[in-house]
């Protein structure tokens, strides 16, 4: 890409590599220009599992408490039950990661 006047700057008595340094920053700007497809889709993968369990977890603890207050030889079980859902927020960094690696 030709640019006018691209020997030396206005008021620039000496030489000044002005052809050199646009071509550095043409060259910085399409590096930095990177296809942002598969991080989005590894971030909404990995957010929409997060927010699921968080959802679930928050159910679930509401619950728990009360069964606790009434019964608290169920701590065990709603400890699992605490827990399982925290297999969506894996299964979603296992997905993001796919993702990326793909």
């Amino acid at each position: 890409m030709e640019h006018p006047q691209m020997d030396r700057p206005a008021g620039c008595a000496g030489s000044f590599p002005v052809k050199e340094v646009v071509t550095m920053v043409e060259e910085v700007v399409t590096m930095v220009a990177v296809n942002w497809t598969a991080p989005l889709a590894a971030a909404i993968a990995f957010s929409c599992g997060a927010l699921a369990t968080a959802w679930a977890q928050s159910r679930i603890g509401t619950a728990g408490t009360g069964t606790l207050a009434e019964k608290p030889d169920l701590l065990g079980g709603m400890i699992i039950m605490e827990a399982i859902p925290e297999t969506m927020t894996i299964l979603g960094f296992v997905v993001a990661a796919i993702i990326l690696i793909m």
